[in-house]
């Protein structure tokens, strides 16, 4: 039932009531909405609060008297006022993060921790400071003998303003991040659509032979993390790589780097997106284009080219967004070339700086929002090219244009599987560059930093968990949205914040998490530093394109099974359980895969958020690099990928089986 407003002559309008199964529907859609709004909008804006808090120590606050060591006490006297006859602490001192402290032993030139001299101090207004681990905030004096007044520590003082803001923008070397991740999005965006754009013609567009195993070959960057193509290239072209004169004097460690790894980890998205605008062509387009003596040039410019830019278009903002928002590439490879997913590491892992991490968090946030709304923008304005009348374009054999769509395609899939057969050679190396032989010993990951094998199994588990809790609740959540009626204000509101994911890095949804989960005033403080919160964290971040896929498949069921079933007295769920389900079980099983392989792999949304006890695989790579055992980093990586191979294969597999039974309905 609809809660729809019925008018009734002569008698006022009748609102209709709302039956079980509508309340069910939308309590449903509250609980998953509320999910959302917890695991990311109160992070986010927690985050996005912790950008605008300063903290200074504040001199003019603290007041001390100090004794002749008689009991006699001198004049009262404030720290502002000692500071200005010493110059103790300089401006740089005085600024402060959360957690800082600052010792007033330093304002008394003449302290000894075994002087007889007695200590009095106080905070005015309650300005905080610490007696060994004891906060004081009463504003009530408080006497120390010399050994203790060394354990004093000035706590820094909270403001609310742009202060972090001015400090970031007032550093050139911060500043110069925006500059760099702007490049390097904008080059390897170029680049990578290039690229992605000559595959996927080849592929649609000609008659060469194997285009099975090139579509194979160029979607296996989606199973290995981002970190994997730096280490192949540092192996190839690195200060030992064994082409490294090929570089003419060039560094790998740089742009260079980041550049020719962001293509090939953003290669099979782009070509995905791409591949499917130009298989929806018109054949009747390019007729028309040869009876009117238009040249291939020409046919191509004003025909294939507008027919397909909205996936030119959207594929180019996929790519730009996942290049300017990436972690782990940059940080093996970019070398002193800053961009800012680096630099909100080293400022929260290596400064412990989290509120300027916080800034370049929102700084990062501000391109990553533009790409998504411009590419939301691009896809609302998309027309149907294909119409009842319309007739699939069909490529003719052409031996000059199929044997150059041969050659682009080899040499694109040498490319990518080249830096797959490079990282898998370093792993069996025994010590590069010096003995070649082959051994399995970088595979003892147990003797090297990242966790161990413990961080390959608990990967397994996060993914396991992952792929189960994430497709239930995508997928629940879809249908709600799709499948019930009225409600509009509720059904946008849990839309939006379904596609907010999709403009959020994973290093900033990651930090966001430190502030909000962290909190010892949270309830939810409990799971912070266990399995859940990675689990958690990975759902929220992969979750719209899982809702995409789900609203996708829903959305080409009639709505006509709904009412059915009311007018037979069937509550909602058995029609979700007994029809729903079987029909979409094609693109619930993709959303798992999805789920699955992405779990295994990512890096960003977890480096922050994991503890001894939950180290993950993606996160060991990134570990041991840093430690030096490349080698073991490039082994963790391959295992990483061939476990994302076999989950592939069994998914092929179980969907065959459970296809066959459940969608047998399809076949005539």
């Amino acid at each position: 039932m609809t809660d729809a407003t019925v008018a009734l002559p002569p008698g006022k309008p009748l609102r209709l009531r709302l039956d079980s199964d509508a309340w069910t529907k939308r309590a449903a859609m509250i609980v998953i909405g509320l999910y959302l709004v917890v695991a990311l909008a109160l992070p986010l804006y927690t985050m996005m609060s912790k950008s605008f808090t300063t903290y200074a120590f504040d001199l003019s606050r603290y007041e001390f008297q100090v004794d002749d060591g008689a009991g006699n006490w001198g004049p009262v006297v404030t720290a502002q006022a000692l500071n200005d006859k010493l110059g103790a602490f300089s401006a740089a001192d005085l600024r402060a993060s959360s957690d800082s402290r600052l010792a007033p032993t330093k304002l008394f030139p003449e302290f000894s921790f075994r002087s007889p001299v007695r200590y009095k101090i106080r905070g005015i207004e309650g300005a905080p400071f610490l007696v060994g681990l004891d906060l004081k905030r009463s504003g009530e004096w408080v006497e120390l003998d010399s050994n203790t007044f060394r354990r004093v520590n000035f706590r820094p003082v909270t403001a609310r303003g742009f202060g972090n803001y001015i400090t970031y923008f007032s550093s050139p070397t911060l500043v110069s991040s925006i500059t760099n991740s702007m490049t390097i999005a904008i080059i390897s965006t170029i680049v990578t659509i290039g690229v992605a754009f000559g595959v996927a013609y080849a592929l649609n567009r000609s008659c060469m032979p194997f285009k099975g195993f090139f579509r194979l070959a160029m979607v296996l960057p989606i199973l290995v993390p981002s970190l994997l193509p730096g280490i192949a290239l540092i192996y190839l072209f690195g200060n030992q790589g064994f082409l490294k004169d090929w570089l003419f004097g060039a560094s790998i460690y740089g742009p260079l780097g980041i550049v020719i790894g962001s293509v090939f980890f953003t290669l099979p998205h782009a070509l995905i997106i791409i591949s499917t605008a130009l298989s929806i062509s018109d054949q009747r387009h390019y007729e028309a284009a040869e009876s009117l003596r238009a040249s291939k040039w020409r046919t191509f410019w004003t025909v294939t080219v507008p027919g397909a830019r909205y996936g030119l278009i959207s594929a180019a903002f996929v790519v730009f967004t996942l290049v300017i928002t990436d972690f782990g590439l940059p940080k093996v490879i970019g070398g002193q070339y800053n961009v800012l997913a680096v630099d909100i590491y080293k400022q929260v892992i290596g400064q412990q700086n989290f509120e300027m991490g916080a800034v370049v968090s929102v700084v990062l946030l501000v391109p990553a929002i533009f790409a998504f709304i411009v590419d939301r923008i691009v896809t609302r304005r998309q027309v149907s090219l294909l119409s009842a009348r319309s007739v699939p374009y069909q490529p003719k054999p052409d031996r000059n244009f199929d044997t150059l769509a041969f050659l682009w395609c080899a040499v694109t899939a040498i490319f990518v599987i080249g830096i797959l057969a490079i990282c898998q050679y370093a792993a069996l190396v025994k010590f590069w560059p010096y003995d070649l032989s082959l051994s399995l010993k970088n595979y003892a990951f147990d003797r090297m930093d990242g966790g161990g094998w413990a961080s390959y199994y608990n990967s397994l588990v996060l993914a396991t968990m992952t792929a189960a809790f994430g497709a239930m609740t995508v997928f629940l959540g879809a249908y709600l949205v799709e499948k019930t009626d009225g409600f509009s204000v509720g059904r946008n509101l849990f839309h939006f914040l379904a596609m907010l994911p999709m403009a959020v890095p994973g290093l900033v949804l990651g930090l966001a998490y430190i502030f909000f989960f962290n909190d010892p005033a949270n309830p939810l403080h409990v799971i912070y530093g266990t399995m859940a919160i990675l689990v958690i964290s990975t759902v929220t971040h992969f979750y719209t394109v899982s809702h995409l896929t789900a609203l996708t498949a829903l959305k080409q069921m009639d709505r006509e099974f709904e009412p059915v079933a009311a007018s037979l007295r069937q509550p909602f769920h058995k029609l979700f359980l007994r029809v729903t389900v079987p029909v979409c079980l094609p693109a619930l099983l993709d959303i798992f895969i999805y789920l699955f392989v992405n779990a295994m792999t990512t890096v960003s949304a977890v480096v922050f958020l994991y503890s001894a006890h939950t180290q993950l695989a993606s996160v060991a790579v990134l570990n041991m690099d840093d430690a030096g055992d490349v080698a073991p980093a490039a082994a963790m990586g391959m295992m990483i990928f061939y476990t994302n191979v076999a989950a592939r294969l069994l998914h092929a597999a179980a969907s065959r089986g459970l296809l066959s039974r459940t969608q047998a309905w399809r076949v005539r």
